[in-house]
């Protein structure tokens, strides 16, 4: 109660009636009153005797630790209690913590005001804090997260996410049965006890004159990371619209990101049935990408086309103008849409439909608007069945999962089981050891890393040389995307658009 009070903006006119949805909840009909049990005697901030959490200022680092801690404890004492069979912590925490959160109505009216008094991206600040206050956001968790940059990359082993070797079963646990909600995405989710979602809340935002919102990811892969969602359940796609409406959302959050994934199978997207965009409030390594060469337009004199000295396959629309930014990105989505070279197996259309397709992404900048546009296209061969710009089977012991916009910006999502399987390898380099045998499937990361160690087996060079080498192999892995394996085929693409080299 204390921790609802001081974090969740819990009115104290309401506090006897939330504590009673509390004991509700466990089917109390009494509570003990006296010294040390009546509501908020003998307790401190933590509304327990003493501080369980162990946390001093819950603003620093550790903020989300002291109230995981705090719901840990208390779920311990109704597991003892025998009110709480251990299998349904997380149902208690999110129901708990589901009473003691403000109504959407009021986070929106809040965020309002925070807007209208000191912009959307105070306003996104605060609204990201109570997410984390609130537990919807894992923040505790995610700070456990392994990250590191190597390569110019960003690499991170997120400890909460399961692993989909099969994007169709990433796609299967994004359907709900019996059509309400719809997808895991849609709106009618935002308070939902089936799927534990008490907590959830949602802000609205304009795109393009039609109704969306935003709501921050639970397990974010970054800073403030979250999704902006249509609220009408429309398949996803990327045309003419979505540029103008990443736009938009710029204007509004300029401290942002935000793009979207192809409108495609076998990359990245799991929720294609659904129309909706990430981003949040990191620059992603691709967003500092240099430039390979600038190119211009004839008649767009505001605006230049950067190809981007990046392992995929990436251009840059940049400009002050908004409608240069449609304008150029469009040119370039309808061209690629219709581009075909087999001889470098791209093939616009297939069997099972359009092949080809963008990924874009815009940030706002002191140049103007950043549109960036990653060339994406899921063929497969014979050679290649999972995808001829897939990552390559060689590298499956790292990730197998397609790369999807967050990966292809620079920022790698590897699986949680490599925790273990790189501390087998770690320790028996540091030993001399051989290759473990139940890390077989490492022989090529192996090579590679008792080449570059020769014999020496300090902790530190044997650290540094396994970062190293995810950090290649990540940066390969993003090669293996790259529809055009030349710049200079990226440039010709251009040329044939109407575009002309700076230099």
């Amino acid at each position: 109660m204390d921790h609802a009070r001081t974090r969740l903006d819990l009115d104290p006119r309401d506090e006897d009636w939330a504590r009673n949805g509390i004991f509700a909840l466990f089917g109390l009909d009494s509570y003990p009153d006296g010294p040390g049990h009546g509501p908020g005697q003998g307790a401190g901030r933590s509304g327990m005797t003493g501080d369980p959490a162990g946390q001093g200022d819950e603003d620093g680092p550790g903020q989300g630790a002291h109230i995981e801690t705090l719901l840990a404890g208390f779920c311990d004492l109704a597991v003892q209690a025998g009110l709480l069979d251990a299998g349904r912590r997380g149902e208690c925490e999110d129901a708990v913590m589901g009473l003691l959160t403000l109504r959407p109505s009021a986070i929106q009216d809040r965020f309002a005001q925070i807007e209208k008094e000191r912009g959307g991206m105070a306003a996104m600040d605060w609204f990201y804090g109570y997410c984390v206050d609130d537990t919807y956001i894992k923040k505790a968790a995610l700070d456990r997260n392994p990250r590191f940059t190597s390569h110019g990359l960003v690499i991170t082993i997120n400890m909460a996410k399961p692993e989909f070797k099969d994007m169709t079963r990433a796609a299967a646990g994004n359907r709900t049965a019996g059509g309400y909600p719809k997808c895991t995405i849609c709106h009618e989710n935002e308070g939902f006890a089936g799927r534990d979602k008490r907590t959830l809340r949602t802000i609205p935002v304009d795109l393009g004159g039609r109704r969306w919102f935003w709501q921050f990811s639970p397990y974010g892969y970054f800073n403030q990371h979250g999704i902006c969602v249509n609220r009408e359940h429309t398949p996803m796609h990327v045309d003419r619209s979505t540029f103008s409406n990443l736009l938009d959302f710029v204007d509004r959050f300029p401290g942002y990101f935000l793009g979207c994934n192809a409108a495609l199978p076998r990359i990245g997207g799991s929720v294609l049935a659904h129309d909706h965009y990430q981003g949040g409030g990191e620059i992603l390594p691709m967003h500092r990408a240099g430039v390979w060469q600038t190119m211009r337009a004839e008649g767009h004199p505001e605006a230049r086309v950067e190809i981007l000295d990046w392992p995929g396959t990436a251009v840059r629309v940049v400009s002050h103008s908004r409608r240069e930014i449609v304008d150029l990105s469009e040119r370039i989505r309808q061209g690629w849409a219709t581009f075909d070279d087999p001889d470098q197996g791209i093939i616009c259309r297939g069997e099972d439909g359009q092949q080809s397709a963008l990924s874009p992404t815009v940030i706002a900048s002191e140049r103007g608007y950043e549109m960036s546009l990653i060339f994406r296209n899921n063929g497969v061969s014979p050679d290649y069945p999972d995808g001829i710009f897939h990552i390559h089977p060689e590298y499956y012991p790292i990730k197998q999962e397609p790369i999807g916009l967050i990966e292809a910006q620079g920022l790698f999502i590897l699986p949680a089981r490599l925790v273990g399987q790189l501390a087998d390898i770690r320790q028996a380099l540091i030993q001399g050891d051989p290759l473990p045998q139940k890390e077989s499937d490492f022989t090529l990361e192996w090579g590679d890393l008792t080449a570059r160690l020769a014999g020496g087996r300090e902790p530190a060079l044997v650290e540094e040389a396994i970062r190293d080498e995810l950090g290649g192999i990540c940066e390969r892995m993003l090669e293996n995307t790259a529809v055009f394996k030349r710049k200079e085929s990226t440039r010709s693409f251009l040329e044939a658009l109407g575009f002309k080299p700076t230099d």
